[in-house]
């Protein structure tokens, strides 16, 4: 989310609900759908990313490139330009036997984020902050 524009604080106020530009959570999304969908184009990624964002963050398309192209070299991802078709060539990508064991590695290390998190925000008592 650019700076200045907030849901939650309104036009020109200060805020730091992204809490940044989180690129590391851009990549379990990435992962995610890649085995959701069996395999994806770079621009139907970007469409979809948005949707299940981690935060309120707005994902640009060179951090999802530059998560593409680290996975790829981590062997989590492969890619093949397609060139079939009508139309400029496209790269495909999809999810290597080694990029679903990463998938899972992060399900395992968000779902310990997430009751971090729960706990962290009960003992701060934002719901009840308001009293």
């Amino acid at each position: 989310m650019p700076r200045g524009s907030c849901h939650r604080h309104g036009p020109k106020q200060p805020c730091t609900c992204a809490m940044g530009n989180l690129y590391r959570f851009i990549e379990p999304v990435v992962l995610f759908l890649l085995r959701k969908k069996g395999g994806s184009y770079g621009y139907e990624l970007a469409k979809d990313l948005q949707a299940h964002a981690l935060t309120d963050a707005t994902i640009e398309k060179g951090a999802l490139y530059r998560t593409l192209r680290a996975l790829e070299e981590n062997g989590y991802v492969v890619s093949n330009w397609e060139t079939a078709g009508a139309g400029p060539a496209r790269r495909h990508y999809r999810l290597t036997p080694s990029g679903i064991r990463h998938l899972d590695e992060w399900a395992e290390v968000l779902d310990n984020l997430a009751q971090a998190m729960k706990q962290f925000v009960g003992e701060i008592g934002v719901h009840n902050r308001h009293a």
